[in-house]
């Protein structure tokens, strides 16, 4: 479709003797908040690590607004726009919020005291972590400069779901986000995930939490056995179907054929 921002082909990666992923296709749309579901070893996150660089595949293609592209490390994918949080969020839990939002993409000063000395341009950092959450509507944060190791488990994910929107251009994707956190907390990042999308930047949601995905993604990709078995949107199937459809007690759904407008 022409608004597919993110694609997989064919994606095959092993491990060994291990087939983890079993020629996987993928697809994520503009502006969409797309659930990834499988139960354990369905090979999901391998497949989410190659679209985030993190693995490369032994066979079949990524597409990223239609072009193939092909991502070595982390950093490939990042430059191209796609961020990831991961459950551990990748934080250094002694540096404030502000330094954590550019932790590996620090900004230097202008001139030779950045060029030359290599010092840090503090105060431009918290100049634009500041407007990233007011971007966002973050309003839990009492201030940018606080240690992320005084923060809550929901406001630590929140600064990690905000360093991934500032950075994440085409696609920001989440592992677990809601894991080990209260109802309030949780509700909070669902909230935050509503507001990327609407700024249309596709979102990808990887999560066990059922009641989490239905209420805020659009389409539901359910993995099993190292492949897509099947898409589904929460509107059209009930919970218990859907998890059915994930473990195999029931048979995948016929794709639905869409009408473009």
């Amino acid at each position: 479709m022409s608004d597919t921002v993110l694609e997989a082909r064919g994606i095959v990666k092993r491990y060994g003797h291990v087939t983890a992923v079993a020629g996987a296709d993928f697809d994520l749309r503009a502006g969409e908040i797309l659930a990834v579901i499988g139960d354990n070893g369905a090979g999901k996150s391998s497949l989410i690590k190659v679209l985030s660089g993190d693995v490369v595949p032994d066979a079949g293609e990524v597409l990223l607004d239609g072009k193939p592209v092909h991502f070595r490390s982390p950093q490939d994918a990042q430059r191209a726009g796609i961020e990831t949080v991961y459950q551990d969020l990748a934080m250094a839990p002694a540096l404030d919020i502000a330094t954590n939002l550019f932790l590996g993409r620090e900004l230097r000063r202008k001139g030779p005291l950045g060029s030359v000395l290599r010092m840090l341009d503090v105060k431009e950092m918290r100049r634009q972590s500041r407007r990233q959450m007011d971007e966002l509507g973050i309003t839990t944060l009492q201030s940018i400069t606080q240690p992320v190791d005084s923060l809550s488990g929901g406001q630590r994910q929140t600064v990690a779901v905000a360093r991934a929107a500032a950075f994440g251009r085409r696609v920001v994707i989440m592992d677990e986000p809601t894991a080990a956190l209260g109802v309030r907390e949780s509700q909070g990042v669902l909230d935050l995930i509503r507001r990327i999308s609407a700024t249309g930047i596709p979102v990808v949601l990887i999560s066990h939490d059922m009641p989490a995905v239905f209420e805020v993604a659009d389409r539901i990709h359910i993995h099993r056995l190292g492949r897509r078995a099947a898409v589904v949107r929460p509107q059209d199937h009930e919970m218990n179907e859907v998890v059915g459809f994930m473990t195999g007690a029931l048979p995948p759904p016929e794709p639905v054929q869409e009408v473009a407008s």
